[in-house]
């Protein structure tokens, strides 16, 4: 019986170590707030966990800021720990800033379906749940055509049918403090090691042409 509970209180530890949700190390974020970013151009996307998704959109060639938050509900002011228990609409999202004369918004949706497995509904890896889904959140006609014409092509690669939703942008909400470069001020972090960091570099060796020298994993 004893063996039973303590392999049980093992693979709870684990799970928990493997998830996005796990006890979360609150050190304050380094981005600099006042920084200016009106003068670049805007894509939002959610894909699964956050932190994972910063990272991956960071190490990109001409991505100059990337933040993470919550967008999707219609609930204002959403905390981590009500999106995380799925008790809102809003999905974990980051507002990636790029210039577009570096790296185009095609280039982002190549980036965004490449870093992530394009069929899982409702999650990404360990993370499962509505605020984990995969979403593509348009701001404009042209935007939405894109993506939709970059589904509909890379479709015919997969059996099952592509999970990612195309929703008009509306609001965005910045995380806690504590979120914002993550993976960077966590590296030991057990989820970061075992799960953040492997996704980051199995993009990566997709794209290594568009990856930035000191982000390289």
């Amino acid at each position: 019986m004893k063996k039973i509970f303590l392999l049980f209180v093992l693979a709870s530890f684990m799970i928990a170590s493997l998830s996005c949700t796990q006890q979360v190390q609150k050190i304050p974020k380094k981005k600099n707030p006042d920084k200016d970013l009106s003068k670049f151009s805007q894509a939002t996307f959610a894909s699964g966990c956050f932190w994972c998704v910063e990272g991956v959109f960071e190490s990109v060639k001409g991505v100059h800021e990337v933040i993470s938050g919550y967008a999707g509900g219609k609930e204002p002011n959403p905390t981590y720990e009500q999106v995380s228990s799925h008790t809102t609409d809003h999905a974990e999202t980051i507002q990636v800033y790029y210039d577009s004369t570096l790296v185009s918004y095609a280039t982002l949706l190549q980036v965004y379906f490449a870093s992530q497995d394009p069929t899982q509904v409702n999650g990404q890896g360990p993370d499962n749940g509505a605020s984990y889904r995969s979403i593509i959140f348009y701001k404009s006609l042209d935007e939405k055509s894109q993506a939709e014409k970059y589904i509909s092509e890379i479709q015919k690669q997969y059996t099952k049918r592509i999970a990612a939703r195309l929703l008009p942008f509306d609001k965005f909400w910045q995380a806690e403090d504590y979120h914002q470069d993550y993976i960077q001020n966590n590296p030991d972090a057990p989820y970061v090691k075992m799960e953040s960091i492997p996704r980051i570099k199995r993009f990566q060796k997709q794209f290594p042409e568009l990856i930035k020298a000191e982000r390289r994993f």
